[in-house]
């Protein structure tokens, strides 16, 4: 699966009604600064991280999956503090859940070193990333697990600063499609994807301090552990 990147937008969601704290009641339109930019960090890191390690694996390519290692490794990603999420829907009838979360760096690394097979060269690069460590060198990133069942649904709130470089990712173990939709609290729509893939990545700039709603939806019969990272 490639990765799905998510651009801004203005309309007002008719996808989802969501309720929520009642922030800056005086302010109009979209919470969303389209005037300011910022610089990706972890969460858009380990996105691009998934993408090249999808790539890697599908072309069995393994300099692309240890480049995809190497990204995911220099990020600290850390469990991230209590967000509140409420799951909904139905579940489906599931398939069994062949994976019970995103691939990691270790898992990476491990995949660079099977298709490498008896490339000295490609061993030898392998050998000293994996004598660097996790260098923690990209700005980090907050982690969320949820495990979804096939047709339900996850809503995250999250509070972002207003004027401060949002970023988020969901980055799903590959079991099945995830759908998502980021709204700010009076439903304004700021992203949203529907293509097929269980990667997503999201960034924007809030115009002041509000809470935006993350819909993360599992359009498949599979259980689907992802997570869900932001800045």
């Amino acid at each position: 699966m490639t990765l799905k990147s998510m651009s801004a937008a203005l309309a007002v969601s008719t996808l989802i009604t969501l309720s929520g704290p009642a922030i800056a009641k005086d302010k109009s339109g979209p919470n969303i600064d389209t005037t300011l930019k910022g610089t990706p960090g972890g969460a858009s890191s380990l996105a691009m991280a998934q993408q090249l390690y999808d790539i890697g694996m599908a072309n069995k390519d393994g300099l692309t999956v240890l480049v995809a290692a190497r990204i995911a490794a220099a990020v600290d990603a850390r469990e991230g503090p209590e967000v509140k999420k409420i799951t909904k829907g139905e579940s489906a009838s599931e398939n069994p859940d062949p994976t019970d979360a995103p691939v990691d760096a270790a898992r990476m690394m491990a995949s660079a070193k099977d298709l490498a097979g008896e490339d000295d060269t490609l061993l030898g690069l392998i050998e000293d990333a994996e004598s660097e460590g996790a260098r923690g060198s990209i700005g980090g990133a907050m982690r969320h697990l949820s495990s979804l069942p096939g047709g339900m649904t996850d809503v995250w709130e999250v509070p972002f600063y207003g004027s401060s470089y949002a970023e988020l990712a969901v980055i799903g173990d590959g079991d099945s499609n995830l759908d998502v939709l980021v709204a700010d609290e009076t439903g304004n729509t700021i992203c949203y994807d529907v293509s097929w893939s269980d990667k997503v990545s999201c960034d924007f700039v809030p115009a002041w301090n509000g809470y935006f709603y993350i819909t993360v939806q599992n359009t498949g019969t599979t259980r689907n552990s992802y997570y869900l990272l932001t800045n």
